[in-house]
């Protein structure tokens, strides 16, 4: 049986509770996609817990559709591409360099985040998708992959700006508008090379299992919650950002209230006889 086959398409759009068409539109896309968004937390328990999560549809499935669990950027965004391809979506995985909070130029760091290009028939021009971005200026909703045009969605303002490189690609920054500045910010930097499946158990790897790397010193969990309120959590600091760019932190002190702020807050079931803070 190949992986595709323990895919259930009806048992995921249940659980990101999209009710809507399935057909490979623009609708179509952006419902499914911001519904994704608004279901299904980020979290990086498995990689915290020494783990790397397993990438298969039938794990994916297991452990997001049918368990009470997140994940981080290349499982939510595995699971959209097996959702848009059943959906009659054409699908191309992408990679990125994150630059939120980088010092020195956009290549300075790997491509370590995953992204979508998806493309439907009809439109002039295709579309970036991505749920996995665990930050508040992540995007709730797709959008079309042209140079300049502000968008807003779901009460978050991006845009796509190219920018100067060596390579032969264009070069792309996602860009995030700072609710309380007003700023631009980038979120990260991408071409439209197509990246496989093999690509991306390399990523997952390293960025699970290296000792360097941030998701396997402490818990990071996010969730967009519906009336736009982003709630986070980075080892036992927990913040809330209101709709209007309100911010608020607390640091949790006790176990017991870390793992209910994890099970209530974020609808994330913690693995059995995991500590969440040192």
């Amino acid at each position: 049986m190949s992986d595709k086959e323990w895919y259930d398409l009806d048992a995921y759009l249940d659980r990101i509770g999209w009710k809507g068409e399935r057909r490979a539109d623009p609708a179509t896309l952006r419902g499914v996609h911001l519904a994704h968004s608004l279901a299904l937390p980020f979290e990086n328990l498995d990689p915290v817990a020494g783990t790397a999560p397993s990438l298969a549809p039938g794990d994916l499935m297991a452990k997001m559709v049918r368990g009470r669990r997140g994940g981080y950027c290349y499982e939510h965004n595995t699971l959209l591409r097996l959702a848009l391809e059943a959906l009659g979506f054409r699908v191309t995985p992408l990679a990125g360099r994150v630059v939120l909070g980088a010092e020195g130029p956009p290549g300075s760091r790997p491509r370590t985040h995953a992204m979508l290009r998806v493309e439907m028939a009809d439109e002039p021009w295709p579309y970036l998708a991505d749920v996995g971005f665990g930050a508040v200026g992540g995007l709730l909703l797709p959008v079309p992959l042209v140079a300049g045009p502000e968008y807003e969605g779901a009460g978050r303002r991006h845009r796509l700006v190219p920018l100067p490189h060596e390579g032969p690609l264009e070069l792309w920054e996602l860009q995030a508008r700072d609710r309380r500045t007003g700023r631009w910010a980038g979120q990260y930097a991408f071409t439209q090379e197509p990246f496989t499946a093999g690509d991306f158990e390399v990523f997952n790897w390293f960025v699970a299992t290296h000792p360097r790397s941030p998701f396997t010193r402490r818990p990071y969990l996010q969730r967009t919650l519906p009336d736009g309120r982003h709630v986070s959590l980075d080892g036992a600091l927990l913040t809330e950002t209101l709709a209007d760019g309100t911010v608020t932190e607390r640091v949790l002190t006790e176990e017991t209230e870390a793992r209910q702020v994890v099970e209530e807050r974020f609808g994330v079931a913690v693995p059995a006889g995991m500590a969440l803070l040192d």
